[in-house]
């Protein structure tokens, strides 16, 4: 009798403890579930800011469409992960219907606008710089999963690329002559060098390009001009002052 209860006592424990690992280890899948469904959600998260930020960029449907498959494809994997999710296929439908949207404009537009004016505001440029580093992250986390083709991702890459080479060209003129503006020369040509610098290190040298370089170096030979002249003259008067002093050193002193 003994031994029947031992053997059973024996026997729960066993069940307790199966259970209990059973129940540990859907608990450990379960988190690891939703772990991969926030990483998902992250990569949606990020790329619909990406998108709200384009607006500060010249119109691209190209490149919207990018981000629109990145979206829909981040979403595919939470529903594949956790088909019960709540609101998901509902979403994947939207992004769906944004994404042949995007693709709707991006096969109608004959090419993609590239003018747009800076803003005055400094806190402003810097975002548009952010994302543009952003945008030039996520094109290349896209091509490297194979998701982007090479021959995209270039075009898409070298054309930010000349936008933020424009922006910081720009922003050092701008700086520049602002500098100049106020007879500050010495800051003037410290912008303008930069500036010729960021030219001369662009990778696509444009037409735009050669125009910037061939102006910022006709402001620095001004500048160098200038800061000759202003030498000459600052000399001339030092020069002038010192004679006058040796005049008044040797001239007849006064009988009183």
């Amino acid at each position: 009798m003994i031994a029947i209860i031992v053997g059973l006592i024996v026997v729960l424990i066993i069940i307790v403890v199966v259970v209990n690992a059973i129940q540990q280890h859907k608990e450990k899948i379960e988190s690891e579930k939703r772990a991969l469904v926030a990483k998902q959600k992250a990569i949606i998260d990020e790329t619909e800011e990406l998108i709200l930020n384009m607006a500060m960029l010249p119109e691209n449907p190209g490149l919207i469409e990018v981000l629109n498959r990145r979206s829909l494809n981040a979403a595919k994997q939470m529903l594949k992960i956790m088909p019960d999710l709540k609101g998901i296929k509902n979403r994947i439908q939207d992004l769906e219907s944004r994404l042949q949207a995007s693709s709707d404009l991006a096969a109608n537009q004959t090419a993609p606008a590239d003018k747009f004016t800076l803003p005055d505001n400094e806190q402003q440029l810097v975002q548009i710089l952010q994302c543009i580093k952003k945008l030039r992250i996520t094109l290349k986390s896209e091509q490297t999963k194979g998701v982007l083709d090479a021959q995209t991702f270039m075009q898409h890459d070298v054309r930010l690329d000349s936008m933020q080479v424009k922006i910081n060209i720009e922003s050092l003129l701008k700086r520049g002559n602002t500098a100049y503006s106020k007879e500050m020369l010495g800051s003037a040509r410290q912008y303008y060098e930069k500036a010729l610098a960021s030219v001369s290190n662009a990778t696509n040298q444009s037409e735009y390009i050669q125009s910037k370089r061939a102006e910022i170096e006709e402001k620095l030979e001004t500048i160098t001009a200038e800061l000759k002249n202003t030498n000459a003259k600052d000399a001339a008067k030092k020069a002038k002052s010192e004679e006058d002093d040796l005049d008044m050193l040797f001239q007849p002193k006064k009988k009183w």
